[in-house]
């Protein structure tokens, strides 16, 4: 037994031996020490941004029609006539007092040449009368007339005086029938609609044409009770019009009632006359209110996935993580971030698409420095 230990041992101890000559006589590049401080290779340089807080208006978003500040209906004021003359056309821009159409007229000269006859011959009535009551003064005193006749001769005067007075009422009429031949504008405007004939007969009252008063339009859109509380006169309203053109305009009335029907109520923005809006368009826009405070951050920020707002922020050991927020105005190039952030946060400015979560990130800054102090 002693025999079979001392071979054992023996053959334990050469092995050892060969190990270790193995062992020093290894290749000095296949040495492999662990790296503790050993990091994942970073697969993007970025820039990071801080959330930024500013004052922002809050705006409404509200739709509506385009509509004239307020329409003048044109008409005549007297009937039976036929138009004899129409000197504009749809879309003329005229002038207060401006002969837009002119009714045939002769027959109402005829008539102001009857009530001035009808009139001379009232006041050779009235002068005959009053000569007579003279004449009738002047024999009263000696007993010539009676005085029923004198009495007579008074009435008659009176009657002339008053048959010369309805013959002057009746000739001025007929002279104001026939200023109201000549159909003119009651204010500058552009006409908006033609509904004169050439020819036709009108009766008054009927309208011939329709004007935009001076010239200017409004947007009414049609709010909610809570929103109709949020906005104040004076306030800007941006439009923007079917054909993309935006216009600026404000707010100069924001209705005191809501429709009972609807429980809306109308808000009413002055446009500029010289823009390219018209009666009749219907229009998008907003309604900036008071100004709020916003946490902000570059639209470049914000990456959008399956329908949802991310961001990307930079955290401990320069990796990023993906945090969905929610985002409301934007005015610029900058967009609100309603929730979902902190005012600290170390957000990627862009090439957010790029990422993915947990990624080892580099930034832009700390690179730059780290390389000016290996110099």
């Amino acid at each position: 037994m002693n025999r079979k230990f001392f071979i054992g041992t023996a053959a334990l101890a050469v092995a050892l031996g060969l190990g270790l000559v193995a062992w020093l006589a290894r290749p000095a590049g296949d040495a492999r020490v662990p790296d503790a401080d050993a990091r994942a290779p970073s697969v993007l340089t970025v820039e990071v941004v801080a959330p930024q807080t500013q004052n922002w208006p809050q705006t409404l978003q509200a739709s509506g029609p385009v509509t004239a500040w307020q329409e003048v209906i044109v008409s005549p004021e007297t009937g039976g006539l036929r138009i004899a003359e129409l000197l504009v056309d749809v879309g003329a821009s005229v002038k207060r007092g401006q002969l837009l159409a002119r009714l045939a007229d002769a027959t109402v000269k005829a008539e102001v040449r009857k009530q001035e006859a009808a009139v001379a011959q009232a006041r050779a009535s009235l002068d005959q009368a009053v000569s007579n009551t003279r004449r009738a003064k002047i024999a009263e005193s000696s007993g010539a007339l009676s005085a029923q006749k004198i009495e007579e001769y008074r009435i008659t005067e009176a009657t002339s005086r008053a048959s010369l007075a309805s013959a002057q009422a009746e000739l001025d009429s007929s002279k104001l029938k026939l200023i109201q031949t000549r159909i003119v504008a009651a204010d500058d405007g552009i006409v908006s609609s033609k509904s004169a004939v050439l020819g036709n007969v009108v009766s008054a009252g009927a309208e011939l044409f329709r004007l935009v008063r001076q010239a200017k339009v409004e947007w009414r859109p049609e709010l909610d009770a809570r929103q109709v509380a949020l906005v104040r006169v004076g306030q800007i309203a941006r439009v923007t019009l079917p054909g993309g053109e935006q216009v600026e305009g404000k707010v100069r009335l924001v209705a005191p009632t809501l429709s009972t029907t609807t429980g809306r109520g109308t808000v009413y923005a002055s446009l500029p006359a010289a823009s390219a809006s018209r009666s009749g368009m219907f229009a998008n826009g907003t309604l900036e209110l008071d100004a709020k405070s916003a946490l902000t951050l570059p639209q470049s920020a914000i990456v959008m996935r399956d329908g949802r707002s991310y961001v990307y922020v930079v955290g401990s050991g320069d990796k990023v993580s993906s945090h969905p927020v929610a985002t409301g105005r934007r005015q610029g190039d900058r967009i609100e971030v309603l929730s979902g952030l902190s005012g600290d946060a170390r957000v990627v400015a862009g090439g957010g698409a790029f990422l993915s979560e947990g990624v080892q990130v580099t930034v832009a800054g700390a690179a730059k420095a780290q390389a000016g102090g290996s110099q």
